[in-house]
């Protein structure tokens, strides 16, 4: 019996993209002035768009579903191979490493609030309400 119908489970994958992207964010900044160092950066909408092509197959409950599913995978660290933003091949930009830190650290403060109030009803649940 699942209690929160998959929830938690999605939750956790969030987090592991979050924290996934978080290191690639870190790896680009500590490599800032590496010459020919390439970019790396994690897309979810990458993977799921290479997963689309895979035909998706879904759980139906009802023949009027429509088919479609999916396998959950690592999420794909890729890098700007043809990208130079300086003159020695670093194809680091500082100021979109930073801005994309603090988007990716809003992305899993959210989650983890989210968590935090999924146990809390549990928490409430096993106390009886009180």
């Amino acid at each position: 019996m699942n209690l929160f119908g998959g929830t938690i489970s999605n939750l956790e994958h969030g987090l592991k993209y979050a924290s996934l992207k978080n290191k690639t964010i870190a790896h680009n900044i500590a490599n800032v002035d590496t010459p020919n160092y390439k970019a790396k950066d994690v897309k979810f909408k990458k993977l799921l768009n290479d997963e689309n092509e895979k035909q998706l197959r879904a759980n139906k409950s009802d023949k009027r579903h429509y088919d479609f599913s999916f396998e959950q995978s690592t999420h794909v660290v890729y890098s700007y191979e043809n990208f130079q933003y300086r003159h020695n091949g670093n194809g680091v930009d500082m100021d979109k490493e930073q801005a994309e830190l603090a988007k990716n650290t809003i992305y899993y403060n959210a989650l983890i609030d989210r968590i935090n109030g999924k146990f809390n009803t549990l928490n409430t649940v096993i106390k009886g309400g009180k």
